[in-house]
């Protein structure tokens, strides 16, 4: 069974606050387990989770003539 992390370590992990991670919970956007008052994270889901969001940078391309 995967160790699970809290939230003050899913901020170190992440670099946001630990405010940010609890807002996320709150909306339901982040992966969690909710045991009783706490919050824990397996870090294997967060990570799909980041695979899932993940955006390419701009695609570079040159204009022709005719697109101007």
């Amino acid at each position: 069974m995967e160790e699970l992390i809290t939230t003050r370590q899913l901020s170190t992990v992440l670099k946001v606050r630990e405010s940010t991670i609890y807002k996320w919970v709150h909306y339901g956007f982040i992966p969690h387990y909710k045991l009783g008052r706490q919050v824990r994270f397996k870090l294997s889901q967060i990570n799909r989770w980041l695979q899932k969001r993940f955006i390419r940078g701009r695609i570079r391309y040159k204009l022709s003539s005719d697109e101007l």
